[in-house]
């Protein structure tokens, strides 16, 4: 069947809390969780309810993530040279 309206996603955001007091007064209802991000950028906080609607707010540390730069092969190379060499000549030493 045709549909003639197209779908569009609903808008959404990350929600953000100022600190505990906010973590806490975000509405949600019983037996659910959500993940908040604090406003001062450093913490994300869990919150959780059980069934009779009690909520637990738990606080974790959150950091920009830093890709670690590729190894530079070239300088292991250069050493594994060096004790080849450094191998060779006294094998050179003790043979003589």
């Amino acid at each position: 069947m045709y549909n003639a309206f197209p779908y569009f996603p609903q808008r959404s955001e990350v929600v953000k809390v100022n600190g505990l007091n906010g973590a806490n007064a975000y509405a949600i209802g019983p037996n659910s969780s959500a993940l908040l991000l604090d406003e001062s950028g450093t913490l994300v906080w869990l919150v959780t309810t059980d069934g009779a609607g009690y909520k637990t707010a738990t606080p974790y540390d959150i950091s920009p993530h830093h890709v670690a730069p590729a190894p530079d092969f070239s300088t292991l190379e250069a050493r594994i040279k060096r004790l080849e060499e450094k191998l060779n000549d006294s094998a050179d030493t003790a043979t003589a």
